[in-house]
């Protein structure tokens, strides 16, 4: 008789799903025998625009090195982030992804008897890194969708270690104010690391949103995670980075993977990070694509949760299930998030106008259909 190696897994593996991502265009070909040019795929997050001119000329030239190692330090990389974000090389980490950074901070500051605080609708993969190396997750209700950041201040204790807080949220855009920020932070335990996953920074304008960078200085207990993967249009490529104290980056690169992010990857991020117009760019497209989708589901009589990320969640006022899989018939897929305990809502992340108007068609039809 074989071994039972789900029994023998750690505990808080046990009891994890895996992480299921957005259904990819070629699935959805291949189960309703679709041709797959006219799929629209909006449930990623991914960045309509396409990658920068100047990122896929970086990869070109990066092809012939194929061969070789990436370098390991990322120290051109590191060295345009430090210059941007005004920190010192030693204070950034390099990661596959945000996802990455995520992770590390868990394998280095959690473990059996510890826990993680974070809010309820929050990024998924906060969960998992905290159950994969066997600490507690204390789930704090959210407050209309968003994080209740007194009452997370409040679920931290003794043996809190890290506290995972999204600004904007993903999957539900919602957000905080730099006074909320602050306060919180002065209120937080030095020895509890404070996570502030900015994924989707870059998509907010002026003052929207707080700028976890202004409050490093301050807080020795703040780590910035941020990412190449949404405005900078590279997800494909898994490219992302935290901003933190030296201390705190020198542990985390104690446990961070030889060679994490591969060459290409760091190329086309060098080049990506010096087009300001792409950026600019996909900020305007993401804008008229926002309001594009609010005016239709204004139209057909829908509400949503505004937000401040590239992309939007679409509240249905009944299940969300039926409808996902009347939009999946009609070519287009969005993501269900019913994981997240948002069972009547759909996240719809922002496309090309055309796309939008697609969505907004296929969803009358399918809403029509009942």
């Amino acid at each position: 008789m074989s071994a039972d190696f789900l029994a023998l897994a750690q505990p808080g593996v046990q009891q994890l799903s895996p992480y299921v991502p957005g259904k990819p265009v070629d699935e959805l070909a291949r189960e309703l025998d679709i041709d797959p040019s006219t799929i629209v795929k909006l449930a990623s997050n991914e960045n309509p625009l396409g990658a920068s001119p100047k990122a896929l000329t970086a990869i070109r030239e990066e092809l012939a090195e194929l061969t070789r190692y990436p370098d390991g330090n990322g120290f051109a990389l590191k060295t345009l982030l430090a210059e941007q974000c005004g920190v010192q090389l030693d204070q950034v980490t390099l990661g596959n992804g945000s996802n990455d950074i995520l992770e590390l901070v868990a394998r280095a500051y959690l473990a059996p008897g510890l826990n993680a605080v974070f809010s309820e609708h929050a990024f998924a993969v906060y969960p998992i890194v905290t159950q994969a190396v066997g600490a507690q997750a204390r789930v704090v209700p959210a407050n209309d969708w968003g994080h209740d950041l007194p009452a997370m201040l409040a679920a931290i204790d003794d043996n809190t270690r890290v506290v995972f807080i999204a600004n904007p949220n993903n999957p539900t855009g919602t957000w905080f104010g730099a006074q909320a920020l602050n306060e919180f932070l002065q209120d937080v335990p030095e020895r509890v690391l404070v996570v502030l996953d900015e994924a989707y920074i870059e998509y907010a304008e002026g003052g929207d949103l707080p700028d976890g960078l202004e409050f490093l200085s301050a807080y020795p207990n703040l780590l910035v995670s941020r990412t190449f993967s949404k405005a900078y249009g590279l997800a494909a490529l898994r490219v992302g980075y935290g901003l933190s104290t030296a201390v705190v980056a020198d542990v985390l690169n104690r446990v961070r993977q030889p060679f994490n992010v591969n060459s290409l990857a760091l190329a086309a991020a060098c080049a990506a990070l010096q087009d300001a117009d792409y950026l600019a760019e996909s900020r305007r497209l993401n804008e008229a694509g926002m309001q594009q989708l609010q005016d239709g589901f204004r139209e057909l009589g829908l509400g949503w949760i505004p937000s401040k990320g590239n992309f939007i969640a679409l509240d249905l006022g009944q299940l969300a299930a039926p409808v996902y899989q009347g939009l999946l018939r009609e070519g287009v897929i969005v993501r269900p998030v019913a994981n997240y305990g948002m069972p009547n809502h759909l996240r719809i992340t922002i496309g090309l106008p055309a796309e939008n108007t697609r969505l907004l068609e296929a969803l009358a039809k399918v809403l029509a259909r009942g």
